[in-house]
């Protein structure tokens, strides 16, 4: 987020930290109303509370009132990142407008297409995420990138931002913005936090959803299960005090 956040535009900063800093869908960051955060003094106290959704039907966005399932409807904890970007997001909007947290600068919902294709995509060529546009002098920019089969292509253009459009229209992949919310659930399991709490905060109906999703890599339980053993050996070797005694079997059925 440290490359990305800073790239984005202004207007546009704060829907991007909300699905990193919060793992909501982007209908439910759409959905969101200023009545549903809270940013007390307390910063340990800031939560948002997902109620409804905004969906696409035929390219127009239209409310539902409630979101994807039950456990959809949640409070998520707020970190510091998000909590500044939404307070900086409150100071550019015009709470006479419209109650919406996120729209475009007219007011109204935003088509994911022209947030993927105006806002998004642009953001991260400018930061590095997304092929690459290097000034070569005075109204010199060279915009490189791949296509699908891998293929390197590169073109000359005399703006930056015309480097950068070009690289976001040609450019093959890329980070999805749905991508920042299952970086969210996979940094949360990789700190530790336990599946039931990322399951609640995440809202899916199933724990298995969770697991099956964001559980360690190999290499992950390769390192965890390493460290639960870090104590001295001979801690972890002691006999308790019934097996000193002889009173109590082994596992193996009494075999010592």
């Amino acid at each position: 987020m440290q490359e990305l956040l800073p790239n984005v535009p202004e207007w546009h900063r704060a829907v991007v930290a909300a699905a990193a800093g919060a793992g909501l869908r982007w209908g439910e960051c759409l959905g969101l109303r200023w009545d549903d955060i809270e940013l007390p003094d307390d910063d340990q106290a800031a939560t948002l509370t997902v109620r409804r959704v905004v969906i696409e039907v035929n390219g127009h966005p239209a409310d539902k009132p409630y979101p994807k399932t039950a456990q959809s409807r949640r409070a998520v904890p707020v970190p510091s990142f998000l909590r500044a970007e939404l307070q900086r997001h409150h100071g550019l909007t015009n709470a006479g407008n419209t109650d919406r947290v996120f729209t475009n600068q007219a007011g109204d919902p935003m088509l994911r297409s022209n947030f993927r294709r105006q806002v998004w995509r642009p953001s991260l060529v400018r930061a590095g995420l997304l092929g690459s546009v290097t000034e070569m002098g005075p109204h010199r920019f060279r915009a490189a990138w791949h296509d699908r089969e891998g293929v390197e292509w590169s073109a000359e253009f005399t703006t930056h931002r015309d480097a950068v459009a070009h690289v976001a229209v040609k450019a093959a992949g890329g980070l999805r913005f749905h991508d920042l919310r299952h970086g969210y659930a996979t940094w949360l399991v990789s700190s530790g936090v336990p599946v039931n709490v990322v399951q609640a905060v995440m809202g899916h109906e199933q724990a298995s959803t969770t697991l099956n999703r964001y559980t360690h890599t190999p290499a992950d339980f390769h390192r965890l299960i390493r460290d639960a053993f870090a104590a001295p050996a001979d801690e972890l070797l002691t006999k308790n005090d019934d097996s000193r005694s002889g009173g109590a079997a082994s596992d193996e059925g009494g075999v010592p």
